[in-house]
This record gives C-alpha cells, structure tokens and sequence, in this order.
C-alpha cells in the first residue's frame, strides 16, 4: 500500500482528532487535599466567608489614623500616644481615637478607628506611651481589607481545575482537607519490533533496548497518566493484535510504537483498524521528526501508534498524545509545556511543507538566553538528553536565520 498520500499538518490533524472524540466522563476519587497536587478537580467551591476573615496588618509597625500622620518627616514628625499591643491570634480590644496608635505585628488584627499602618522602621520611641511618626501614611496603606483576598460567595476554584501548588494552598486556606477529583487516566504503551529487547537484556546483533515504553512512560506519568507498559511484541500481526486487544480492554488510550519498516507501520494500521469504528483517521503527519504517526479512535478510545524512534517518538507524543490526555482528564488543550524566548545562535535550514523540531539548549549570557541547536538523528535519544526544549520551524518557511528570536519549547 502506497506509504503517506497525504500529509496533514500536526495542529489540524490534532484539531480534528479532539473534535471526532466523545467528551470523557472520568470517574472521580477522593483525596486528602495535601497530596492532590497535579489532579483535576471534580467538584466546584465556593467562598464561605471572606477572605482575609477580618482586616489585618500587613507589616510590623502602628495602626494609626492616616489623618494624624499627613505631613510628617523625619525634621518634623507626628506624635501619637501609644494605646497599647495588638496580641497576636486575638480580637483586637481597644479602639484607636484621634493622636493615637496602636502596636501591631504582621498579620495582627487592625483596630475599630484605624485605616493604616506606619512600618516600624519609620517610627521612633523617644518617651513611654509616645512614638514619633517619621513618615505620612495613606488610607489602606499596609493593611489588608476583610474580603480583599475573595469575598463571600464568590467561586473559589470549578470542576475541571488543575491543581497546583497554589490551589491546594487555597484550599487548604478554607479548610477543605479532603476534595473529589478526577482518577488519572490509564495508558497502555505497547513497542513493536523483532530488533527490541527489553532494559535489562544485552542486546545481540542488530538488537536495541526499549526505550519508548519508559521515555513514554516518564511523560505520562508527569503529565497526569497511569502509564501500564505491556512489554515487547514481535512484528506479527496476531501478536500484535492480541496484546493490543488486552490493553485496549483494560486501559482509557492505547500508545504503540512500531519499528521504522513500512511493513511494520501497515501491520499496527491494520491492527488498530481492527478495533473498532471508526479505526485510523490519520496516517502520516507533515512534521519531521514524527511523520509516521497514527491517529485512530475505535468506539471512542483513542488509539495512537508512534514512530520507533525515540526521538520521534516524544516530539510526537508531545503534540498529539498530550492533548488527548488532558481532554479525557477534562482539561484544555495544550501540548508539552510553556516556552521560553531565546536568540537563535545559526542557521537552520529546513524543507518547505512540513513542520521541523529542532531540539536545543539554552545558554544564558549576558545579553539573554541562546538557543543552541543539538543535532543528531531520530533515533538517537541522547539527541534530547542533551537539550532543553524544542524550536519549532514552521512549515511555509525553509529556515530559521541565526540572530532571530526563538519560542523555545521546554521539556520540563
């Protein structure tokens, strides 16, 4: 059969592969929020109370009347009689009147009758009861309002929300120490080929170790997958088919990644063909390195066969296999991660027609960040050991010019 008719461009095949997906509907489990970090959240909250739950101090200093402090210096401060302390952790239990202060530290609780805090370093304690104000303080200044931070009511985080760092810290903020999230998705990752043997084998004539199951793996799993590697399977269409049908019972998205023989590439068509409708929707993308990748569904299961080489293997995976996965997570659409801008250090050349990705590393001088092309071919996955990320090079262009600015997609 004759190999790749048509090309289609990544980001449209992609495009078309998500819209032809049914909208998952992902179990959900509970956790403690502490270690729910990187899990997509399956229920919405909202806010109980304000937040801050009362106005406080943002700064070591005196809550002060700003009016009592208009026009002072340091050659003609204003003097305030000191009220008493604010205690930590406790109701604030004085009021502060006109040519008053009060002592406050960070996170104290202000006063009835104070709007701002003069820091301590700009006040000085000539006498008992008195402190001398070195500089003027504005309305709010250095206090945090009651409700600044979210007001009652207002929608703390939705379902479908990724859960970082700083959502857990919201969360935890309002007590919530157990939330409902969605499970991870399960991935089988299937390698393919006569020449394969697995890590802990020394390899024979003509052998290579299986690398995709692991670098594959490694991606799924920090990108909020179950990866569940199934092992070698020889170049033989019932082998194959009969691993890929367990896998494809027992996991959410199926990944295969075949040898680098036209035959072998048939071979997983054809299997994954036989899954079920509506089988393979492309076969063959314009995007180098990665081309013979396959995107298939078969009653609803994304089925994704990969080149076997590594390298074309992750630069594929990255644009095709990510997106997949963060819809049946009930994420957005993305692909690796955010990019950094850097300096082209030469001339790239590149063929017209197909999307290039040109691995790099970044080298930080005095006038910015370089990116530094790594070359080496495909199936050489120190190639990427020993870059930072990925320049893409557009398919209507022959080239990058050495000194034009770059979107460097990181790896990590």
């Amino acid at each position: 059969m004759p190999e790749f008719l048509k090309l289609v461009p990544p980001q449209q095949a992609v495009e078309q592969f998500l819209a032809a997906m049914p909208d998952p509907t992902p179990e959900t489990i509970s956790l403690e929020t502490q270690f729910a970090e990187g899990r997509v959240l399956a229920e919405t909250f909202h806010a109980p109370h304000p937040l801050p739950p009362f106005t406080r101090s943002s700064v070591d200093g005196f809550a002060v009347r700003a009016a009592d402090t208009f026009g002072a210096s340091p050659s003609l401060p204003a003097y305030l009689t000191i009220a008493g302390e604010i205690e930590m952790g406790k109701q604030a239990a004085l009021a502060i009147q006109p040519g008053q202060a009060a002592l406050v530290h960070t996170g104290g609780m202000i006063p009835t009758g104070a709007n701002a805090v003069v820091m301590l370093e700009d006040t000085q304690t000539i006498r008992a009861g008195e402190v001398e104000v070195h500089k003027p303080a504005a309305d709010g200044e250095n206090i945090l309002r009651e409700g600044e931070d979210v007001a009652t009511g207002e929608e703390l985080f939705s379902y479908g929300t990724l859960l970082r760092p700083q959502e857990i810290g919201g969360l935890i903020a309002y007590g919530y120490t157990q939330i409902r999230v969605y499970r991870n998705p399960t991935v089988g990752i299937l390698s393919s080929g006569d020449e394969i043997v697995p890590p802990g084998y020394e390899p024979g004539p003509g052998q290579v170790r299986d690398i995709n199951s692991y670098t594959l793996g490694a991606m799924l799993r920090l990108h909020g997958a179950d990866p569940r590697v199934y092992g070698i399977v020889h170049d033989s269409f019932d082998e194959l088919e009969s691993a890929v049908r367990r896998a494809f019972t027992e996991n959410d998205m199926i990944l295969i990644t075949a040898g680098s023989s036209v035959s072998t590439r048939d071979i997983t068509a054809d299997v994954i063909d036989s899954l079920g409708s509506p089988g393979v929707l492309f076969h063959g993308l314009a995007l180098r390195p990665g081309k013979p990748t396959i995107l298939a569904l078969a009653e609803g299961k994304p089925v994704i066969g990969l080149p076997g080489n590594p390298v074309s293997a992750i630069v594929s995976a990255g644009l095709c296999v990510l997106p997949v996965l963060r819809k049946l997570r009930g994420l957005g659409q993305v692909s690796f991660k955010a990019a950094v801008q850097a300096t082209l250090s030469q001339n790239i050349p590149s063929i017209a027609g197909r999307e290039d990705y040109l691995p790099v590393r970044l080298e930080h001088g005095s006038e910015g960040i370089t990116a530094v092309p790594v070359f080496g071919r495909s199936n050489l996955i120190f190639t990427l050991v020993r870059a930072d990320g990925l320049v893409r090079i557009p398919a209507a262009v022959t080239g990058l010019t050495g000194g034009s600015p770059v979107d460097v997609i990181l790896f990590s």
